[in-house]
C-alpha cells in the first residue's frame, strides 16, 4: 500500500546558493507566541537594555518555550501586535544598538543524563523549524524511552521553493552528526532515518560521508513527490508503519524531527547560543535575486526582500512557508519567527485565485488525501454547519497539506473549507462538553 500524494513543481532556485548573512536591523519586534502552545511571558519592560540570547520571554506552562532576544539594543516597547492568522499577540520590540554583543551568562550547557539533556534543549527555546512549531522538549522528553523504536529525521523539505533545510544539511552536517549523538547517547535510541527526496542528490550524498560507517544512521532517498514530508507520510514511507487514526508516531515506535531542528540542537550543545535567527529562503516569482538569507528572529521581511535585490514586479502575495501550507502576510512588516523557513513573494499571475467552478463529484481530492479524508463530504457538512457529520469525517485529521485544493479540476477551496470545518468541529464539541456537565 503507498500513501497518496502530489507532484508540485519544486522550483528549487535557491538549492546552491550558500546562506547570506542580512545586516543587523534597526528595530525587531519579537511576539510572545511563535510556538504551539501557550505563549512565553513577557521577562522585560520598556528601557531595559538586552544583550543577544538573553531570555526575553519566559515559557509559559509545560507546552510553551523560551524566547530570546536576537539582537542588542533597548526595549523599546511591549506592544500588541496581530499575526498572520489573526491572534492577537504580546510582543517585546527592541532597537538595535547594531553591535550584537553576546549576553554574558550564554555558556554550553552542563549534560550527564537524559533530564539535563531535555532541560537544555527546553531552555535553548527551540520549537520545530520546518514550520509546525511545536516546541522540541516536549517531543523529546518522552515518558518511556522503550517505546522509541527510531527518530525519523525529516529532511525531505517537499514544498516547492524551501531550500533552508538543503542548505543545513550542505552547510552544517557535523551539527547534524552532533545532534544525533547526542540523542543516542541520552535517549538511548540506536536507530535513526534520514529522509530525504532522491532529488536532493548533493545532500544524500553528504549525509552518506557524513555517517558511513555508522550503521545505526540510515540515509533514505524517498521519490520526490508532496507531501513527503508530512509526519505520517515520512513515518510510513521510512519505517512502513501507519500512524493510527489519531495517533502520534510515537505510537508505532517513532520521534520525528526536522533536521534543521536537530543541527540547531547540536550546535547549541557547543556553543550555548540559543534560538535567535533563521535560515530563511527569500524567493517567489515576485523577487529579483532569490536566496537563502540569514537573519535575526523579528527582522521585517520587507528588509529580507530588499536583501533580495527588491522586486521585480509588483508583489501581490506574500508568504511564511512556502505555496502549498503556507500563510499569507497582511503586510511585509511581518517579522521573521522561529518556524519561518521561507518568505515568499508572488506576482500577480501567480497570485491571483483560479476561478471555482461547480464539483463535478470527480473523487480525485479523496483519491490524493494521504490521510483518506473526503474534502467532497466535508465541504457539504460544512455548508450545513454540522459539527456530528464533520465529527464522524475526522476532519480534525486533516494536515492542511493542500493536496485535495491543488488536484481538484474545479478549483475549489477545499483545505480552507477543511480548515473552517475544524472551528464548526471545536464549537461543536465544546458545547457537547457543556451539555454533559
Amino acid at each position: 500500500m503507498r500513501l497518496k500524494t502530489v507532484k508540485v513543481p519544486h522550483k528549487k532556485n535557491t538549492a546552491d546558493s550558500k546562506p547570506e548573512r542580512l545586516p543587523v536591523p534597526k528595530e525587531v519586534v519579537i511576539p510572545m507566541s511563535m510556538h504551539i502552545g501557550r505563549p512565553a511571558r513577557v521577562a522585560v519592560k520598556r528601557g531595559d537594555t538586552v544583550k543577544v540570547g538573553q531570555v526575553i520571554g519566559e515559557a509559559d506552562g509545560y507546552v510553551s518555550a523560551p524566547i530570546h532576544a536576537s539582537v542588542s539594543g533597548t526595549v523599546k516597547k511591549i506592544d500588541e501586535i496581530t499575526m498572520s492568522a489573526g491572534a492577537k499577540v504580546q510582543a517585546v520590540v527592541i532597537e538595535s544598538d547594531g553591535e550584537q554583543t553576546l549576553y554574558e551568562e550564554i555558556k554550553p550547557p552542563v549534560i550527564s543524563d537524559f533530564k539535563s539533556f531535555t532541560e537544555a534543549v527546553g531552555r535553548s527555546g527551540i520549537v520545530g523549524l520546518g514550520g509546525a512549531g511545536f516546541p522540541t522538549l516536549v517531543k523529546l522528553n518522552v515518558t518511556d524511552l522503550n517505546l522509541v523504536d527510531a527518530v525519523v529525521i525529516n529532511a525531505a523539505e517537499c514544498e516547492p521553493y524551501i531550500t533552508s533545510d538543503t542548505r543545513t544539511m550542505l552547510d552544517k552536517p557535523e551539527y547534524i552528526y552532533k545532534g544525533i549523538e547526542a540523542i543516542k547517547k541520552y535517549m538511548n535510541v540506536n536507530r535513526f532515518i534520514i529522509g530525504i527526496e532522491d532529488n536532493k542528490k548533493e545532500c544524500i550524498s553528504k549525509m552518506e560521508a557524513c555517517f558511513k560507517g555508522d550503521s545505526s544512521v540510515e540515509v533514505k532517498a524517498l521519490p520526490a513527490c508532496y507531501p513527503q514530508g508530512g509526519e505520517k507520510v515520512l513515518v510510513y514511507n521510512t519505517m512502513g508503519k501507519m500512524v493510527p487514526k489519531g495517533g502520534l508516531p510515537l505510537d508505532v515506535g517513532a520521534v520525528v524531527i526536522n533536521v534543521t531542528t536537530l543541527a540547531f540542537i547540536g550546535e547549541y550543545l557547543e556553543t550555548g547560543i540559543p534560538l535567535i535567527e533563521r535560515c530563511v529562503t527569500v524567493d517567489g516569482s515576485a523577487v529579483k535575486e532569490p536566496k537563502n538569507v540569514i537573519a535575526p528572529i523579528g527582522t521585517p521581511l520587507k528588509e529580507l526582500f530588499e536583501f533580495a535585490g527588491g522586486f521585480k514586479s509588483e508583489p501581490k502575495k506574500a508568504l511564511y512557508g512556502g505555496p502549498m501550507m503556507g500563510i499569507a502576510v497582511p503586510d511585509l512588516d511581518a517579522p521573521v519567527l522561529k518556524m519561518t523557513n521561507a518568505a515568499i513573494a508572488m506576482d500577480e499571475n501567480e497570485a491571483a485565485p483560479p476561478k471555482t467552478t461547480a464539483c463535478i463529484n470527480c473523487g480525485r481530492c479523496l483519491n490524493h488525501c494521504p490521510l483518506k479524508l473526503d474534502p467532497r463530504a466535508i465541504a457539504r457538512a460544512y455548508t450545513l454547519n454540522s459539527g456530528e457529520d464533520l465529527e464522524k469525517l475526522c476532519v480534525d485529521l486533516c494536515m492542511e497539506c493542500g493536496c485535495c485544493s491543488y488536484v481538484c479540476p474545479a478549483k475549489r477551496p477545499l483545505v480552507q473549507t477543511n480548515k473552517l470545518a475544524k472551528i464548526v468541529l471545536r464549537n461543536y464539541l465544546s458545547k457537547k462538553e457543556e451539555e454533559k456537565k
